[in-house]
């Protein structure tokens, strides 16, 4: 049996589009009933500077960034960002009127974390939050605690889809949302309905994409193996 993606397009820019496969999946935190395929979002130049300019226009020309953080290998997206919010007239507080772009380090029990010498990129620095995906807020948490830890403000949360409106108060500013995904469902792993029904994990999903158990994944369909 093949399952076929499809695509969703987003209305402000026909380069930005969703690839969305239906079946079984499991994050580190959840089970899912779609796997969001952002590959190309997050890898191909055009793509990756066609989110950061609609992702620019959520802020306001009053905003201070300094830094950039990203998660979910978004540095791509990161750095063309930082261009179009400077371009937006969007200010920076550094010496050298630009933007830091930068990523954490996760430690051996899952912690975010920074090194000393990128500390200072946080400290007393505005601090945009860059995410592929935030599905139940558990990633965004642990980036805004790490944030606030080292001693950075947050500027702002943006992810290219995300299935809920806030984390901690902060809005999350995102092109896609759970409606353009029709019956989108994300479960806790011990509640999973799938799960319940004995339905097969189709595959692993992390920030660096998919792990296939019972396919092959080629980018376009996915070859169930029997």
């Amino acid at each position: 049996m093949k399952l076929q993606t499809f695509k969703i397009n987003s209305p402000y820019n026909n380069l930005i589009n969703l690839k969305v496969i239906q079946g079984h999946f499991a994050t580190t935190s959840s089970h899912i009933n779609y796997y969001i395929d952002l590959t190309t979002l997050k890898a191909r130049a055009n793509e990756a500077k066609a989110v950061a300019k609609s992702m620019s226009q959520e802020y306001l020309a009053t905003t201070i960034v300094d830094t950039i953080v990203c998660i979910d290998g978004t540095n791509v997206i990161g750095a063309y960002l930082a261009d179009a919010l400077t371009d937006s007239g969007i200010m920076s507080m550094n010496q050298h009127d630009t933007m830091y772009i930068t990523t954490p380090e996760v430690n051996s029990v899952g912690q975010y974390t920074f090194r000393d010498d990128v500390i200072p990129m946080i400290k007393n620095r505005h601090v945009l939050l860059l995410l592929a995906t935030a599905t139940t807020g558990h990633t965004t948490e642990k980036a805004i605690e790490c944030i606030k830890y080292y001693g950075g403000s947050i500027a702002g949360i943006s992810a290219i889809f995300s299935a809920i409106d806030t984390v901690q108060n902060y809005d999350i500013h995102a092109i896609f949302r759970m409606k353009d995904i029709e019956g989108y469902a994300s479960y806790n792993s011990h509640e999973c309905p799938l799960c319940k029904a004995k339905v097969q994990l189709d595959g692993l999903v992390s920030a660096g994409g998919i792990s296939g158990l019972n396919f092959i994944y080629d980018g376009g369909e996915i070859d169930h193996l029997s």
